[in-house]
């Protein structure tokens, strides 16, 4: 008879497993109710769940959740270095895309499950197949973004691989993401405009400038160079001071002999004179360079203007100031006039082309006036480049990087040189422009005068007195510790926004 009880009892008490399987489920009165619970979950996922009953399994996916996403905003909002760093890192970016696709799969299956739990047991028909393309509505409304943040991940990384991938560079200095800089204070970066359009034969660098930036404040000095700069001496003990014992000059036509050739010619002159390397043409130009300045060029950049206005139209434009017409097409030496002109005025909105022979066009002015232009246009593009601008484009703009930008970079430096630019942004930033005067000419340059005023322009070399009238290349620069001096302080160093306003008294 106890025995009869205790059985009796037993099948009276079901285990827990029996218990948790009959766990009546609050269904909604109406499919209305169903879907605006849905609705709620698919901003609070697992909210549903708590309403229908389940508040266990509920609150384990919705306390995560909001954990997950108040310390994601967090982190983006305060760790700004370490966003970017992650922007530049293929394997990074490959597991964020695979982190958010495996997101979207289970709120998906969380907002179909929660509907099924709310749906009334045996609505209409009409109101069944509403509430499942009500649902659908939704997984494709939490499906855009992670979707569109996946696709953006995989494009980035893309992007990284084919630009900053695996290359050979004669030029490139011995350095690891443990030391970025070596020791150095200062990292110097060959920025170069190149233009291989239509009908050219090769790559022409007809724009050359060095960022050399103080790896420990950011603060950099832009030094442009002119693309008819001659005699260009080579550093001592590179192979092509070797080749070049008085610079790169020699017969024929002088054209073939400025700065702008080295790009092209010193490789077709002397092939596989620096040895291992993936673009001669750049390690030529950087040992140019360095040798014009008397820097140690670390890295280069180029960017075919070709391609260049693919990328002012994947950012929408740029706003720069026109203080002169300048020329689309014409040509001087041929007597052919310009097809057209841009009009000057302040903030001037440009599109690609536009853009670009903003950056181009020459018809009528010196190679100085169209430096100062291409600067203005970098700066301009700068400006332009806000966060929400780049998003909007931001795979159009990706593609066209990916054509027209070629460089030295490696690809584990860069975590480094996100630092270094977030710094840069912060910094002080000037302009020494060589341009011709009672120091500098082109033709005959004294490349001694340039060594030393480059060095007092990163605050290495020898201050001399102040601003005055005399011939002297020294001085104290508008910042305080620049080049130019005596007469050249005004014309050599300059500050890049205050070069590209406009100034209404060029219209009187």
């Amino acid at each position: 008879m106890g025995v009869t009880a205790a059985s009796e009892s037993m099948q009276e008490r079901p285990s827990p497993h029996v218990r948790r399987r009959r766990i009546k489920l609050h269904r909604a009165r109406t499919v209305w109710g169903a879907i605006a619970m849905t609705t709620v979950c698919a901003f609070l996922p697992g909210s549903g769940f708590v309403v229908a009953g389940r508040r266990q399994l509920g609150l384990w996916v919705l306390l995560p959740h909001l954990l997950v996403a108040a310390v994601g905003l967090w982190w983006v909002a305060t760790h700004t270095r370490d966003v970017l760093r992650l922007a530049v890192d293929p394997d990074r970016l490959l597991f964020a895309a695979t982190v958010l696709l495996v997101l979207l799969l289970a709120w998906v299956v969380v907002l179909i499950a929660t509907y099924r739990m709310l749906r009334p047991e045996e609505p209409p028909r009409w109101e069944r197949m509403l509430g499942g393309a009500w649902v659908v509505v939704l997984c494709l409304i939490v499906a855009a973004p992670l979707v569109v943040g996946a696709r953006y991940a995989m494009v980035q990384r893309d992007f990284i691989n084919s630009v900053f991938g695996d290359s050979r560079s004669a030029t490139r200095p011995a350095a690891d993401a443990a030391d970025p800089w070596g020791g150095d204070d200062r990292v110097n970066v060959l920025l170069l405009g190149g233009d291989g359009g239509v009908n050219r034969e090769g790559i022409r660098t007809d724009s050359v400038m060095v960022a050399s930036m103080n790896t420990g404040t950011g603060d950099t000095v832009l030094f442009s160079l002119p693309r008819n700069l001659q005699e260009v001496p080579f550093p001592e003990g590179s192979p092509l001071a070797e080749l070049y014992p008085d610079g790169f000059t020699g017969e024929g036509d002088p054209l073939e002999w400025m700065l702008n050739a080295v790009y092209r010619n010193v490789p077709a002159q002397h092939p596989g004179a620096l040895g291992e390397t993936d673009n001669e043409g750049a390690d030529a130009l950087k040992l140019a360079v360095s040798g014009a300045l008397g820097l140690d060029v670390d890295y280069y950049m180029l960017v075919n203007l070709a391609g260049f206005e693919e990328v002012v139209d994947a950012i929408g434009g740029v706003m720069v100031n026109i203080n002169d017409p300048i020329p689309i097409g014409g040509n001087s030496d041929l007597g052919i006039a310009p097809d057209d002109y841009l009009e000057p005025g302040p903030n001037q909105h440009l599109d690609g082309f536009e853009a670009l022979w903003f950056a181009r066009g020459r018809y009528g002015y010196d190679d100085y006036h169209r430096m100062e232009r291409q600067r203005c246009l970098i700066n301009a593009v700068i400006d332009e480049a806000e966060p929400l601008n780049v998003l909007r484009r931001y795979e159009a703009l990706i593609r066209a990087g990916e054509e027209i930008v070629r460089t030295d970079l490696p690809q584990d430096m860069l975590p480094a040189f996100v630092d270094l630019a977030l710094d840069v942004k912060n910094a002080k930033v000037r302009s020494v422009v060589f341009k011709s005067s009672e120091q500098f000419s082109p033709g005959d340059p004294d490349y001694d005068w340039m060594h030393e005023t480059v060095q007092r322009a990163i605050g290495q070399g020898p201050k001399r007195p102040g601003p005055g009238k005399g011939n002297g290349a020294g001085g104290n620069g508008p910042d305080g510790n620049g080049a130019g001096g005596n007469d050249t302080s005004d014309d050599v160093v300059q500050k890049p926004k205050d070069a590209c306003a406009y100034t209404a008294d060029a219209q009187d």
